[in-house]
Formats: C-alpha cells, sequence, structure tokens
C-alpha cells in the first residue's frame, strides 16, 4: 500500500528536476500523475522532457498522462485540471512547482524579465489553483466529499530576500501571502494548502552566480548529497496525502533538513494616545529599529 494509493496529482515543472523528483515519488506511493512542463513543448524540437517522465512513471507500474499547457496562462490552467479530469476522473492534489529565473540586479532589470518571473510563478500558481478550487467547490456543492491538498512552491529568496532577485523574490513572497490566503478560504471545501521553500540542485539553482559549485554533487558517492532534488519530494508527498491535516503552512526543505518557516511578525512598538511628530518618532522609534 503506498501512501498516495488513488490519488490523482498534477505536477507542474515536472519535466526536470524538483518536479520529475515529485512525479516519480508520487507514482512509486500509488498516485496517477498528470506530469506539465511547458518548457519541454513538442513543438519545441527539443528532448520531450515531459514523454521522458511519463515513460519513468509507467514503468514503475503508475498512471501517468503529459501535459504541455502554460500554467500562467488562464485557459492553460483551466486545461490542465481538465486533463487530470479526462483521464483519471477526479483530482486530489495540486502541485504548483514551475518556474523560471531571469535574475539580475535591480537598476539593470528590464520590464519583461519583471513581467516574465512573476507572471511564470505568481499567475503560474494563480491559474491552475483558481479552476483546481473551482472544480473542488463544485464537487462539495453536489454532495461529494473532498479531501484535497495543494502544495506551492515558495523560495527563501521571497521568504529572507537576495539580491540580484527582485522579481524572483517578490513572486515568491507573493505565493507565501496566496498560500496562507487559500488555505483560510478553501478549508470550507476539504482543501488544505501549504508551501515549500526547497533547496535542491536544479538548473535554476545551478544558473545562479555562486551557486553552481556549492549545489554540486558530492565526488564521494557515499557521501550524503544534501543538494539532490529528490531530497524534497517526501515532504511533497506527505503534504499531499491524506495523513496529513496541516493546512496554511510553508516548510524549508534542504537535505535531511525539514523546518517551519514563519512569516511576518509585529515586534516591540512605541504608542502614544496622540499624533506623532517628526522628530518624537525620530528620537523614540530609531532606536527599537
Amino acid at each position: 500500500m503506498g501512501h498516495l494509493d488513488g490519488r490523482v496529482a498534477i505536477i507542474t515543472g515536472a519535466g526536470r528536476g524538483i518536479g520529475r523528483e515529485h512525479a516519480l515519488l508520487f507514482a512509486s506511493e500509488g498516485a496517477k500523475v498528470v506530469v506539465n512542463d511547458l518548457g519541454s513543448a513538442r513543438s519545441s524540437g527539443g528532448d520531450d522532457a515531459v514523454g521522458e517522465v511519463v515513460s519513468e512513471v509507467r514503468a514503475l507500474g503508475a498512471e501517468a498522462v503529459a501535459n504541455y499547457d502554460d500554467v500562467a496562462d488562464w485557459e492553460g490552467g483551466k486545461r490542465l485540471v481538465q486533463t487530470a479530469l479526462d483521464a483519471f476522473g477526479d483530482l486530489h492534489v495540486l502541485v504548483n512547482n514551475a518556474g523560471i529565473l531571469r535574475d539580475r540586479y535591480l537598476v539593470n532589470m528590464t520590464e519583461q524579465e519583471w513581467d516574465e518571473v512573476v507572471q511564470v510563478h505568481l499567475k503560474g500558481h494563480f491559474a491552475p489553483l483558481r479552476h483546481a478550487a473551482a472544480y473542488w467547490r463544485d464537487q462539495v456543492k453536489a454532495g461529494r466529499p473532498v479531501s484535497a491538498s495543494v502544495i506551492n512552491t515558495s523560495s527563501t529568496s521571497g521568504l529572507f530576500g537576495n539580491p540580484g532577485q527582485a522579481n524572483y523574490g517578490a513572486a515568491k513572497a507573493g505565493i507565501g501571502a496566496l498560500t496562507v490566503i487559500a488555505a483560510a478560504e478553501l478549508a470550507r471545501y476539504g482543501v488544505r494548502v501549504n508551501g515549500i521553500a526547497p533547496a535542491a540542485r536544479t538548473r535554476l539553482t545551478e544558473a545562479t552566480p555562486g551557486l553552481g559549485e556549492i549545489v554540486a554533487a558530492p565526488d564521494d558517492p557515499a557521501r550524503f548529497d544534501e543538494w539532490d532534488p529528490a531530497n524534497v519530494a517526501p515532504v511533497v508527498a506527505w503534504l499531499a496525502s491524506e495523513a496529513c491535516s496541516v493546512t496554511g503552512r510553508m516548510l524549508y526543505v534542504f537535505g535531511g533538513t525539514i523546518a517551519p518557516m514563519s512569516g511576518w511578525t509585529r515586534a516591540l512598538g512605541i504608542s502614544r494616545p496622540e499624533r506623532w511628530t517628526i522628530s518624537d518618532i525620530q528620537t523614540e522609534l530609531k532606536p527599537l529599529l
């Protein structure tokens, strides 16, 4: 018996890296998987990474279908959800993982670099989530029980900040807020929403200045590979399982480390029963900051 037996899961950005590892582990745990990735579209003439992952899943004895829709496109997100329903008749899990990088310092960043990253990450989370949520709401209204899970992918670049990634960090911070809000809104429909902030070796991290050598696989095969993207998948699989009751949380995942993340908190401040003057603010607030 697998931890995800009978669960139908959509995994975006699953042609390579972290998403591929999600798809393979989900399949080995009994899930039926929709493997989505725009970057390996058949029309591009490049390698069909999605098709390869689908073949790997089927080799495990599990069921899988390919989807090449753009998750940042409204209709693409709708077609993605419909792919799961047409192939497997239901949907239980949505893993939003697709993303790109266009790193550049703020003073040199172009409008296109900003728009592309925010579009793929933030809208690319919202569009599939919106259409999946509408399906689950309709199921509840029709009197059918729902036990669904959404796992979003944020980043420490958004939660802590990283110079050179204003576009990526802003989008990932937005995903953190989206996760908390969606968890509160969708609980009534039997949907849990959580997020992860993973650290792993992918094409994105290998392309990040200063990270290439750090994330490289160890020379000694006996040594634990902390940066192996497969380390992230068990956490996501647990969040996707019906055994998990957690919602509205963000988890940092790196190697063998799993740690809950805390968002903005209000610290000690200053207060008075009248309007502040600028001079008094300078005197009393500055020491707190």
